[in-house]
């Protein structure tokens, strides 16, 4: 039995991954390849797994879908956007769930399912959304601002959402009032309490876990603080989403926000991937053939209601009609949370499951044809309307910048060489960011207005979150060296384009992160000693222009005249000594070419020679040597032996 189990789900995730890259490769969003997969592996398919069976870890995809959204919900932001939020955002939502709702109870549903049914079709694809919109470089546009607008309130509103679900069931057909403000009372002190509890205990659990430098511990603390708040608001006979996304909103204001975000997102995907596999298995195609007209039907009905409230709306607070009308195409869609909201409903028994079947299939295909939709929204709101911005608008539009982080120094690590480069690019007002993993070092410095976040900088997903993509350049400032490599080859790997420097106490690994992909290497030790030189010669009155060559001309050398010194009593093995060997007339490499000299098989290089006081360096391949010749070697001391009994005696 236990074997069976695990080829079925060997099978269905096979299936998962052959469906994503297929359907990636039609541009369509990975959600519809999980739903088929559901479909496939469902009741309705072989039947390997029924919808509850997969119910309960399903359930834990939803409570780290709301914990994310949770840490990516900014209340700065929020303010900032509050007239657009709430006055667009709330008009939206609530016109769009009174009229899909009215239709509802038209056709014969009660009032709840009404409800659920209205609040479902008002929700958009937050993801596929801004997923779209940052790729296209339309965040920034207005029509992009006023997207956001309103995705930003709809995700605030599945929140009230995730409280009325499980009052309705207690509340059966007949919506009770005092039920209904009892469990907001519930949900506003629970809030409260979570509001508590996160200001003055989470910061000390995730200090003294930052404190160990523990990547287990720490992902293992951000899943345990996300379950336990659920737990704790489902024990109060709320949801366990909300107690998630409170937790998350709480952490999403604190130092180690990326951090969380990329530890959890790897368990959130797998999650979310299962949950909507359970969605899917709730989808009977025979259903979905029966009433194949009515899906197509309520689709068109669905996707236009939609389009024509959002354009209607904006039309009435005086947007162009382009504005407007691509706005709205690209909120008409039915977004993700109509599937929580759906699944939610079905378990407690507040939705029929046929009707269930029929609005997922809705969503499935309206989700399926937004990426075309958002993509062509421009182009279908310019034929539309008529008029086309003049040149010097659609200019001005293309030259905006994607995102705030476009163009930045991106620093990685904070340490003395971390904060000298800040502060000479603030001097210069270069922007910049900054990402270390010291918890301490990273709290004084928020609390001093640093662009700062707390974060492993070898984490691919962190990396990416912060934008490396859009940075102008990267410098990598730790001290060891297998940290730097690691960081470089994931920076290199997410944006192969950009430049990136690379500092390390000396050049014993220069060549390692060269071939590595970094832009410049700077080893501290050696860059000190050419600005003391640099000091020296402009004292001595050489021209500054000459200086600047010649440091340039070092570092093109890879540092090749800052190895090699004369050895003082007590000898390190482990560097290059710089050794004069003076060529008597008995010597054996007297007449011979420098070429003829195994210089490799000896282990040594020969820097110069001198000849009657001059030296000539290097000197060329049939430079011939002759009695009285002093040769400057450069290698290790027993290399430095070998070679000195070799060209003195053979």
């Amino acid at each position: 039995m236990e074997h069976s189990i695990f080829i079925h789900i060997l099978l269905m995730l096979v299936i998962a991954i052959v469906a994503i890259a297929l359907l990636r490769r039609l541009g369509l969003p990975a959600i519809l390849a999980y739903l088929l997969t559901g479909v496939v592996s469902g009741p309705n398919g072989f039947h390997w797994f029924t919808q509850l069976q997969m119910q309960s870890v399903a359930e834990l995809g939803v409570v780290l879908l709301m914990f994310t959204l949770g840490l990516e919900f900014s209340v700065p932001r929020l303010w900032a956007m509050r007239r657009t939020v709430f006055g667009l955002g709330s008009a939206q939502m609530l016109l769009t769930a009174f009229v899909a709702g009215g239709i509802a109870m038209l056709v014969g549903q009660n009032l709840v399912a009404a409800v659920v049914i209205g609040s479902a079709i008002a929700l958009s694809s937050t993801a596929i959304v801004l997923k779209l919109l940052n790729e296209l470089g339309w965040l920034r546009r207005k029509h992009g601002e006023l997207s956001v607008s309103v995705l930003l309130f709809q995700d605030l509103a599945v929140v009230p959402l995730l409280i009325l679900m499980p009052l309705l069931a207690k509340g059966g057909a007949e919506m009770s009032f005092n039920n209904i403000a009892w469990g907001l009372l519930t949900g506003i002190l629970a809030f409260l309490g979570l509001m508590s509890f996160g200001k003055w205990i989470l910061p000390r659990i995730f200090d003294e876990v930052a404190r160990s430098r523990s990547n287990e511990l720490f992902v293992l603390s951000t899943l345990v603080v996300a379950l336990v708040t659920g737990a704790f608001t489902q024990w109060l006979g709320l949801s366990m989403a909300l107690g998630a996304f409170i937790a998350g909103m709480l952490l999403g204001e604190s130092q180690y926000r990326r951090q969380l975000e990329a530890d959890i997102r790897p368990f959130r995907d797998l999650l979310m991937g299962l949950f909507f596999i359970s969605i899917g298995m709730l989808l009977d195609f025979n259903l979905v053939m029966q009433y194949w007209w009515q899906v197509l039907l309520i689709l068109v009905g669905v996707v236009l209601t939609k389009i024509l409230i959002v354009h209607g709306l904006l039309k009435l607070v005086g947007e162009n009609t382009k504005v407007s009308l691509s706005t709205a195409i690209s909120l008409g869609q039915v977004g993700e949370f109509s599937f929580v909201l759906l699944a939610l409903a079905v378990n407690y028994q507040l939705l029929e499951t046929e009707v269930s079947t029929v609005l997922v299939a809705v969503a499935v295909i309206s989700m399926s044809m937004a990426p075309w939709l958002i993509r062509h929204s421009v182009d279908i709101a310019k034929k539309v309307s008529g008029n086309r911005l003049s040149s010097k608008q659609e200019a001005i539009e293309r030259a905006l910048p994607p995102s705030d982080s476009s163009d930045a120094v991106l620093i990685l690590g904070y340490g003395r060489v971390g904060q000298t480069i800040a502060r000479f690019l603030k001097t210069e007002a270069v922007p910049y960011m900054v990402m270390d993993l010291d918890p301490t070092r990273v709290t004084e410095a928020r609390a001093a207005g640093e662009n700062i976040h707390f974060g492993d900088a070898c984490r691919m997903a962190l990396l990416k979150n912060m934008g490396i993509r859009q940075a102008s350049l990267v410098v990598v400032t730790f001290c060891e060296p297998r940290q730097s490599e690691e960081c470089l080859a994931v920076a290199r790997k997410l944006a192969p384009d950009v430049k990136i420097l690379v500092r390390t106490r000396d050049d014993s690994n220069l060549h390692e992160l060269k071939d590595a992909g970094a832009t410049q290497v700077i080893p501290e030790s050696l860059e000190g000693s050419l600005m003391l030189v640099s000091q020296v010669l402009y004292k001595c009155g050489v021209p500054l222009p000459r200086i600047i060559k010649r440091l340039e001309s070092e570092r093109r050398n890879h540092y090749q005249y800052l190895h090699g010194f004369f050895s003082g009593t007590e000898t390190d093995f482990t560097l290059d000594l710089l050794h004069a060997v003076s060529l008597a007339s008995g010597a054996s490499a007297v007449g011979k070419k420098v070429a003829d000299i195994p210089w490799q098989t000896l282990d040594v290089e020969l820097r110069a020679v001198r000849r009657k006081g001059e030296e000539i360096d290097p000197p060329p391949p049939e430079w011939v040597l002759t009695r009285n010749d002093i040769l400057m070697l450069v290698g290790k001391p027993r290399s430095i032996e070998k070679a000195e009994e070799y060209l003195l005696q053979g």
